[in-house]
């Protein structure tokens, strides 16, 4: 599983990656962001309620105060940070509020520092700084307007790294729990569909949904980059340290500038093709350095005392 793990946390942040397919197509149906984040989790909930129900009834049990683990992964890191990032789009650009986003990254490492005593290492801090650096780049913030920033803006946009960073937490936690990674996808979107449904305002936009275009579009979100990507990444994340995991996860920004190159002939310029080559970069030099710790692990084992 160890060898494996480290696959599942790239693979389901490149999943990720592809969630523009779907949302742009959503967005041409007349659908609000708020409406395809709740499209997004509903989805995802019927999804997993009938894989649960069909492979293991017992996934099914969770002890009572163990709830708010889930009400953390659900509410405090899908609705809230899916909140935050879209209100920063709203007050600044898509592009900073991207780079915003991913600060969280470092809030993970400080977190997991306080909460599971994991050491914050010069290999971990380097590797932080080349992803923000390579996600700045292939976002394209630049050239930066400061004219384009505003207080507000840039506060929530912050609070949406800190949200996104939750999940990788409460993940973590629920996972030390003997809880596998289904139960834990399943009820992350029972909680987060529970508090999305009632307000965002689906409830009264379901006719353009119900349409072959809408059914195809919001299966193919609720399952790709939502059901599929959660469970790779809380499966990798039961045995990844969470602050390697969440840099290791920025390889979706990656993905989705090659899909928008590949499918939507977006341009990228020279300074983007250098940052994926940092984001890619600082995977690589988090999974060596992962290697070579439990190297010295084995070594550590296999010397006589």
């Amino acid at each position: 599983m160890n060898k494996w793990a480290f696959s599942f946390i790239i693979g389901g942040a490149a999943l990720w990656g592809t969630i523009g397919i779907f949302v742009q197509g959503l967005y041409e149906l007349g659908f609000t962001p708020i409406e395809v984040v709740t499209i997004r989790v509903a989805v995802a909930f019927a999804a997993l309620l009938f894989i649960v129900a069909f492979k293991n009834r017992q996934m099914f049990k969770i002890k009572p105060k163990h709830v708010p683990l889930f009400l953390g992964t659900g509410i405090f890191s899908i609705v809230f940070f899916n909140w935050a990032y879209f209100t920063t789009i709203q007050e600044i650009n898509l592009s900073i509020a991207a780079v915003l986003l991913y600060t969280g990254p470092a809030f993970v490492t400080v977190m997991s520092r306080i909460f599971f005593k994991e050491v914050i290492t010069l290999q971990k801090s380097v590797a932080l700084l080349i992803t923000l650096l390579g996600c700045t780049l292939v976002i394209g913030v630049f050239p930066l307007n400061a004219e384009q920033l505003s207080v507000y803006g840039v506060f929530i946009g912050i609070c949406s790294g800190f949200g996104y960073a939750l999940y990788s937490i409460f993940g973590k936690a629920a996972s030390s729990r003997n809880y596998s990674s289904l139960t834990i996808t399943f009820y992350t979107f029972l909680f987060a569909s529970v508090a999305l449904v009632p307000t965002s305002g689906i409830l009264t936009r379901l006719e353009p949904l119900f349409t072959m275009e809408g059914i195809l579009l919001a299966l193919g979100l609720g399952t790709v980059p939502t059901v599929l990507a959660y469970l790779l990444y809380t499966a990798g994340l039961q045995q990844v340290e969470s602050s390697k995991a969440s840099i290791a996860a920025t390889i979706e920004p990656v993905v989705a500038a090659m899909i928008g190159v590949f499918i939507f002939q977006d341009q990228l310029t020279p300074w983007q093709f250098v940052g994926m080559f940092f984001v890619l970069l600082a995977v690589l030099f988090i999974q060596k350095s992962k290697q070579t710790n439990e190297s010295k692990q084995v070594r550590s084992l296999e010397r006589p005392s």
